[in-house]
């Protein structure tokens, strides 16, 4: 260990994998080290033993819930927009060839007291029960405007400036109905507040185009994609395109100490008495506490059932959104069902030769009290009933310090989005500072132009197809 390194990079969490993945690919020898003795960080997937030790404070689950090497259950509620900023880096860096993938089952709204599929395009608006027939109408135009347009066709812009006039007015033009707007914005572009409605609209424009496009890419009944053994794939398969390309892991390191000179700038890392000398420092927010501040916090609950959500088709993978308005609250509280099956999560097919076990449900939202089990109340109803279920908060961090001053380059905790989007922008900005390679305006419009879809995930497809 005692070596001199490029990079350092402290935590195994997806953004820390990707960007310590980049940087390999780019010719920089990179150490990669971890406290835990598992991949993935705050980004991991626990089996049942380590999410017994870690809610519930020894490592003794039930008997009846089955093997415990059998369960991957996430502790960051995320799924995959299928034509979205993740999947074309995972393309463009073919870290696919890693990866197994299965469409999710189903996308829904709860509306009115009741749980509704969501419907995405012209035609899903006529046949949806979330509006009446004059409202699907009006639905339907601007529905059909939204998959018209184009930001280099003025004739698809129907005489608006989407970069001038606010979302707000853009649908006032279509005279739609308060719930449609709800639903919309928070079940189809994915807002996670009302902000939108007063901000330009090319960007509801933009989340709803992505939302239609990923829905179409797989013959699912959701926009969403999901690592076949869970989000702890992510970083694992990212650490191997690192180490592919030299770079060096270590896991299981204890405390993972920073080293400072005299003016303030990091050189290295120490642990078990060695220290590694490096010029840059890339971690999480846990490894340097002093050098972030709190932003927020996310009230999270994690259930084990064994039957579908009632009301979804009978879906083994879903999202259900539950818009703020809906409950008066704050923010919205989002559900994830990941399905749970002997070595082969999210699948049922026989030919794995197992039949279906458990499915692990996560519920969340941004925290407005100390009490989460009271603020999820109202996903957790809708569930029916549970084996299990875990509550607890957690804190959201951004980094305060300057990289240009200390050497010194932080993520992001992880937001409440329901998917990458914000994941993958944090990491192009990050890697832009480390690199210099982009302009800041360049990050993520330019990189997402250049990371090619055309490619497809046929790979992952494939093997999609043979799993499903």
């Amino acid at each position: 260990m005692d070596e001199e390194y490029d990079v350092i990079v402290l935590g195994t969490g997806l953004k820390e994998c990707i960007i310590s993945g980049l940087l390999s690919v780019d010719g920089l020898k990179v150490l990669h080290m971890d406290r835990n003795d598992y991949y993935g960080g705050e980004s991991s997937s626990l089996n049942l033993t380590k999410l017994w030790k870690r809610f519930k404070g020894n490592d003794s689950p039930p008997e009846h819930l089955g093997v415990s090497k059998e369960y991957n259950v996430d502790m960051v509620p995320k799924f995959m927009m299928a034509n979205g900023a993740l999947v074309r880096v995972l393309i463009h860096t073919s870290v696919t060839k890693y990866l197994n993938f299965k469409a999710v089952d189903g996308s829904f709204v709860y509306n009115n007291g009741k749980i509704h599929k969501v419907p995405a395009t012209d035609v899903e608006a006529l046949k949806s029960n979330l509006m009446g027939l004059f409202e699907k109408r009006r639905a339907r135009k601007f529905f059909i405007y939204v998959q018209d347009y184009e930001e280099d066709d003025p004739k698809s812009h129907e005489g608006l400036d989407l970069n001038k006039v606010t979302t707000k007015e853009v649908i006032s033009k279509y005279g739609l109905e308060d719930d449609t707007v709800d639903f919309i914005g928070h079940a189809l572009a994915l807002h996670r507040d009302d902000s939108y409605l007063d901000e330009p609209a090319i960007d509801t424009v933009k989340r709803m185009k992505l939302y239609a496009e990923s829905l179409t890419r797989f013959q699912g009944g959701s926009p969403y994609i999901y690592p076949l053994y869970g989000l702890g794939e992510l970083p694992q398969a990212f650490a191997r395109l690192s180490a592919v390309y030299g770079g060096t892991y270590m896991l299981n390191k204890p405390e993972c100490k920073v080293e400072f000179d005299e003016s303030g700038k990091a050189y290295g890392v120490t642990s078990e008495g060695e220290t590694a000398k490096c010029k840059k420092i890339v971690c999480d927010p846990s490894y340097l506490p002093e050098k972030v501040k709190k932003v927020g916090r996310v009230a999270r609950a994690i259930c084990i059932m064994k039957h579908p959500i009632p009301d979804t088709k009978d879906s083994h993978s879903v999202q259900i959104i539950l818009p703020k308005k809906q409950l008066k609250r704050k923010s919205d509280i989002i559900l994830i069902l990941e399905q749970i099956t002997y070595r082969c999560p999210f699948s049922n097919n026989l030919n794995y030769g197992v039949p279906l076990q458990a499915s692990s449900l996560l519920s969340f939202t941004e925290a407005e009290t100390d009490k989460p089990e009271i603020e999820l109340k109202p996903g957790i109803d809708l569930l029916g009933p549970v084996e299990e279920t875990f509550f607890d908060i957690y804190d959201r961090y951004e980094p305060i310090n300057n990289p240009e001053e200390d050497s010194c380059f932080l993520t992001n905790s992880y937001d409440s989005t329901t998917h990458f989007e914000t994941t993958v922008k944090d990491v192009l900005a990050l890697y832009n500072k480390i690199t210099g390679k982009l302009t800041i305006e360049q990050t993520y419009t330019d990189a997402m132009q250049e990371l090619d879809l055309s490619v497809d995930l046929n790979a992952a497809s494939a093997t999609e197809q043979e799993a499903a």
